[in-house]
Formats: C-alpha cells, sequence, structure tokens
C-alpha cells in the first residue's frame, strides 16, 4: 500500500466511497481565517474570452458551491425583458417570439448600467437599452431562372440576430460603441419567413439576476469537481497495460518505451471505476479524490470574460458577508 500525504481523501472503492482513514470530514472542522488565507490558492488552468479553468485549493464545499451559485443566479447582466409588437405575421406566436428574443445573450457590460426600477413606466440612459428589429420577407426580384434555392428566391427568409439594431436613449451613443451593445452571436437564427412574413418589433432590455430568470444569467454553465488522483500499486506490463490505459479517460494513464503503464495526468479522469471490472488489474491501482482541491469550468455567455465573473462572485460573497455582520451588530 503506497503511503499519502495528509491532504483530505476520499478513495472510490468498487461498491462504495469512504473518507481516508482518521479524516472524518472537513464540517466537523474548526473554522480558522489564518488557516484560510494560508492554504486557500487560486491556479489558473486556462483562459480565453468565453471559457476558464481554474483550480481552488483549501477552500471547504461551502465556499466553492457559493461561487457556483452566485455565478449563476446572482451575478447580473443585461438581457431583452419586454418585447412591443407593433406587427408579427410570421408562423411564430408573439410569445414564443418574446421568449426568443430574451434568450439571446448581449455584450452590454451591465457594470455600466443600473437596476431599473420596479415601479418605472419608462426606462432612462442609465438602467435601459432599446433596440428594433424591422424586417419583411419579399420575392426575390433578381432571382437566378430555373432556381429553387431558398437563397435565390427570397430576401430575408432567415432572419438572424446580427439584423437587430440598436436605438439609443438620449446621449447613449456618446458612451457606448454599437459593437460593445449588440448581440454577442449574429448567427443566431431567429425566425424562418416567406413572402408575406413581416417583424416589426421595439426590444427593451434591462439589467438582471439569474435568479430572476435565467435569460439574465451570465454564464453558459458554471461548475465545479474534485481533483482526481490516480495511483498504481504495482507494475503494470504488456497486455495488462493496454487494458488498464483504455480504463481511463485519454491521456490518464500513458506507457513507457518498456510498456509499463504509468500515471501520466489524472486530471482529466472521470473517476468512472471502470477499472474494477477487470479482476486482473483492480488490484493495481487506487483511485481517489482531493477534498479540498476544486476544479472550476466556467463558460461565459459573452458579455463580460469568466474571470471578470468570478471577481463579481467573489464581491457579492463580501457584500453579503458585511450585510449579515452589519445585521449581527445592531443586536450587540
Amino acid at each position: 500500500m503506497p503511503e499519502f500525504d495528509e491532504k483530505p481523501r476520499v478513495f472510490l472503492e468498487e461498491f462504495r466511497v469512504k473518507n481516508a482513514p482518521n479524516d472524518y470530514g472537513m464540517a466537523d472542522e474548526k473554522w480558522s481565517f489564518k488557516k484560510f488565507t494560508k492554504n486557500c490558492r487560486i491556479v489558473i488552468v486556462r483562459m480565453d474570452n468565453f471559457e476558464m479553468e481554474f483550480d481552488i485549493i483549501g477552500i471547504q464545499p461551502a465556499f466553492a458551491n457559493a461561487f457556483r451559485r452566485l455565478m449563476l443566479s446572482e451575478v447580473p447582466s443585461m438581457a431583452i425583458e419586454k418585447v412591443m409588437v407593433r406587427n408579427n405575421t410570421s408562423i411564430i406566436q408573439d410569445e414564443v417570439l418574446a421568449h426568443r428574443l430574451g434568450m439571446i445573450p448581449l455584450k452590454a457590460d451591465p457594470r455600466l448600467f443600473e437596476y431599473r426600477p420596479e415601479d418605472a413606466t419608462e426606462g432612462t440612459e442609465f438602467d435601459t437599452l432599446e433596440f428594433s428589429l424591422k424586417v419583411k420577407c419579399t420575392m426575390n426580384k433578381s432571382q437566378p431562372k430555373d432556381s429553387y434555392r431558398t437563397e435565390d428566391l427570397y430576401e430575408n427568409h432567415s432572419i438572424y440576430s446580427s439584423q437587430i439594431r440598436w436605438q439609443p436613449i438620449r446621449n447613449q451613443a456618446s458612451v457606448h460603441k454599437e459593437a460593445d451593445i449588440g448581440p454577442v452571436h449574429g448567427d443566431i437564427l431567429i425566425s424562418k419567413m416567406r413572402p408575406g412574413h413581416e417583424f416589426d418589433l421595439q426590444l427593451v432590455a434591462v439589467k438582471g439576476i439569474g435568479k430572476d430568470h435565467a435569460k439574465f444569467s451570465p454564464v453558459a454553465t458554471a461548475s465545479y469537481r474534485l481533483l482526481p488522483e490516480v495511483t498504481l500499486t504495482r507494475e503494470v506490463r504488456g497486455s495488462e497495460a493496454s487494458l488498464l490505459q483504455s480504463c481511463f479517460a485519454p491521456g490518464v494513464i500513458s506507457l513507457d518505451s518498456e510498456g509499463r503503464a504509468y500515471v501520466r495526468d489524472a486530471r482529466y479522469d472521470t473517476c468512472s471505476r471502470n477499472v474494477f471490472r477487470y479482476d486482473e488489474i483492480k488490484d493495481a491501482v487506487i483511485l481517489s479524490r482531493i477534498r479540498d482541491h476544486f476544479i472550476f469550468n466556467v463558460e461565459s455567455v459573452g458579455a463580460m470574460p469568466p474571470n471578470v465573473i468570478f471577481v463579481e462572485a467573489v464581491k457579492i460573497l463580501r457584500d453579503k458577508c458585511k450585510s449579515f455582520l452589519e445585521e449581527l451588530n445592531q443586536f450587540t
């Protein structure tokens, strides 16, 4: 049996999951701010404008889940809230069309806008964005002969998000650029149309949070998992090594020049426990997960980069803690 360090672990056996010896769960540990600041680390693994993978090490599950929930439901974004339908002769019902438009992600940075008061009848340049969608499908007068392709027969037969036009309120045009306000993606299909079908819509976007409606969530997904750990207990060669390699996700187990199996990168193991299906190799590996090492995957819808979304979630949690302490101080 290989020796393990003192990291908190949970072991994955064939038919059960168990904690390491003398590990009674992190929930029973006494909170220490000094210990938290010493052990907590954040490591960014990869990041671009839409996706980020990073590790948070040395925290309790409650913190990890709080960050996930805040990114999903309390970090704000801008989304279309109201649709005024002046004309809709397409086959899509008004309410279905309004829902489709509301789910189109917008580039507008929510940090530059305020929340719109609930009793406000009209929006201002500080809390509202207005758009229009006015388009009509017609026959293509210059269509090629003997062509039956939709692209040749009709004009505006497919309506995309790129056809939504921003209508600045007062001096918004001097503050914001049109390229930073409209839909994140211009190729989102809104409707298929035929001659006689027409849209004449006025769209109103406001600031909101995912707790009220999913369209306000700034992330497509935000999830975390525990860091996997794969330990070989004996040497595995030949056909057994190839079999062991096939039991794990690509890149987890590799073979050296002599055909011996070794753990290349356990990070992307799915913890499927397929290795326990084979008696000849089930004793050659120990599967575990580090209980205070969380791998986060955050995918932004495009309004804000994923690293900014995480920072905003941390700020919201900080403000909630301050409010809670202020409430407690009133009773002391």
